[in-house]
């Protein structure tokens, strides 16, 4: 603490000392004495706990001077601990309760030195993992605490206003001081505007702000120090925001934010001690708990809602996929899609037409999460939508391209393969925009119908080459979206066309729900556990159309 000269230029400064997180003490299991007990009458040999760092053991030769130490590690932030072995000859002892360590009179043959050393180790490592899952059951619980919900009172507002008078009101009282005042910073931190006070005029709350710059007292205030300010000059010279005859400014902080500064007025020229001056930091930060309260509780309101939302949205996605498959004599269908995160651009589609016709699709909305999941509903409801009145896939899919170019800003794009089966002959008409697998598989092998060409919505004079296929009966159309195919193999590189179609043939025989479900299952456990976690990966999509025997 530096005291002030009578200049009114030299400020009483409180830094605030650097603040380090206490170690956290563990203490000994409560049935540790027992235990150390029994393996004295059982071994023969002492075994004795205590904090503190093991010490270096002896190697020598004879038995009376063979020991053994080892740590025990109560966990990250846990004062250590070591066990120790040795022969101790003497009566019965116990140690200080912080120190479990008890000395029992041996037995007349104690058990080898190696078999003792073997069970104190097996001792050493269950007391460790006992002290480590106390540990982190003490942080699981203290995580706990911090997830409790804020539950807003319907008058939450006016709370807060009351809340704020009654901590400058009580913190004032405490220090002696007449009036106290808060000041919050702008956005731009430029400005500090009054949001609270207590014995001033209200209507000091429709004062414009004060300019940052200039406001000495509380620049230096909000670099971490207190400022005392003991006298009339000295309230000037340092541009105090109210006159009065003494002051006392305190920054007012989060862990991350600096938010303003508070002030205490007194009437009368006087000094703050040290443990006033503490008063008005604790008062600081009282009032920066009940503000950051007040922020994450709108926070989190607004978070509750979105996050309603899009479990919504992710309903209506997901109700949006086909699950019942047509009635078809000698057909079968199944189909999956799993986003990356609660959201996703992938789809997959089926929908029977007039003349015995079945449409199938496979698409990917070049944009992930919210974005992607409503360029890809409005890119299957135009596939519909246009689907109803062309019967070339070639056709269809230049009109979706010519819709997605002039419905949006030439910025979103789309995969998608499309094709139309005529279900008496298992003639197929697919045309493919980007880059979508189909593969047939058959019960000797499997072959590659993908074709790559421009995305959906580059362009508005797009090309789609249309091709034909006639899928025999026993053989399977699978077609899957570039994400499926992006799924790492156990060498860790992308299964493609290759791996995928390996492990269909192994299931081709399946009906068409199995093969999918079957692959899912497959694909899922290959995923690693970085991407399998929400929000990274790929979105992914299969759709196998089986025509039976």
């Amino acid at each position: 603490m530096a005291r002030t000269s009578p200049q009114p230029s030299t400020l009483r400064l409180y830094p605030e000392p650097a603040t380090r997180a206490a170690k956290y003490a563990s203490t000994t299991v409560a049935s540790l004495p027992d235990v150390l007990q029994a393996f004295q009458r059982a071994t023969g040999w002492s075994l004795q706990y205590a904090t503190g760092p093991a010490p270096k053991t002896s190697n020598t030769k004879s038995t009376a001077e063979l020991s053994w130490s080892a740590p025990v590690n109560p966990g990250h932030g846990t004062s250590p601990g070591h066990l120790t072995l040795g022969i101790v000859e003497g009566e019965v002892k116990s140690s200080p309760v912080s120190e479990t360590a008890l000395e029992v009179q041996p037995k007349s043959q104690p058990v080898s030195f190696e078999t003792a050393r073997g069970f104190a180790s097996a001792i050493g490592g269950m007391l460790e993992e006992i002290l480590q899952l106390r540990r982190a059951l003490v942080e699981r619980e203290a995580e706990l605490a911090a997830g409790v919900p804020l539950v807003p009172h319907p008058d939450e507002p006016e709370h807060l206003a009351n809340r704020l008078q009654a901590v400058l009101r009580g913190g004032a009282q405490a220090v002696d001081c007449h009036a106290a005042a808060l000041y919050l910073l702008d956005e731009a931190t430029s400005k500090l505007k009054l949001r609270s006070c207590w014995g001033l005029p209200l209507d000091r709350l429709t004062a414009p702000p004060r300019t940052l710059k200039g406001a000495v007292a509380d620049l230096e205030s909000l670099l971490g120090h207190a400022v005392v300010l003991e006298d009339v000059p000295m309230m000037h010279h340092w541009r105090a925001p109210e006159e009065f005859a003494a002051a006392v400014c305190v920054p007012i902080s989060t862990s991350t934010t600096i938010l303003g500064t508070l002030w205490m007025f007194s009437n009368a020229k006087r000094d703050f001690t040290a443990s006033q001056t503490n008063i008005v930091e604790i008062v600081a930060g009282r009032v920066a708990a009940d503000l950051e309260r007040e922020m994450l509780w709108q926070e989190g309101f607004v978070a509750a809602a979105i996050k309603k939302q899009i479990a919504a949205a992710e309903r209506m996605q997901r109700n949006q996929l086909p699950t019942v498959a047509p009635l078809l004599d000698h057909w079968d269908l199944a189909g999956w899609t799993a986003q990356a995160d609660s959201l996703g651009g992938d789809f997959h589609d089926w929908f029977c037409l007039p003349e015995g016709l079945l449409a199938v699709a496979v698409g990917h909305a070049m944009d992930g999460g919210v974005q992607g999941a409503i360029a890809a509903s409005g890119l299957k409801a135009a596939l519909r939508a246009h689907g109803q009145y062309y019967r070339e896939a070639q056709q269809t899919l230049k009109r979706l391209n010519l819709t997605l170019w002039t419905g949006s800003a030439g910025d979103q794009h789309a995969t998608l393969f499309y094709g139309l089966i005529e279900t008496t002959t298992g003639r197929i008409s697919t045309a493919s925009a980007g880059h979508q697998a189909a593969l047939v598989i058959r019960p000797d092998g499997w072959e590659s119908l993908t074709q790559i060409s421009a995305r959906l919505g580059e362009g508005p004079e797009s090309i789609y080459e249309q091709t034909g296929y006639e899928l025999e009966p026993g053989e399977t159309l699978v077609l899957c979206t570039d994400g499926t195919l992006d799924t790492p193999g156990v060498d860790g590189k992308p299964l493609g066309e290759l791996g995928i179609g390996k492990l269909l043939q192994a299931i081709h025989d399946l009906p068409a729900a199995e093969m999918a479900a079957i692959l899912r299952r497959q694909l899922d456990n290959l995923a690693s556990p970085e991407i399998a976690m929400p929000g990274r990966g790929q979105d992914r999509t299969v759709l196998v159309v089986k025509r039976r025997k």
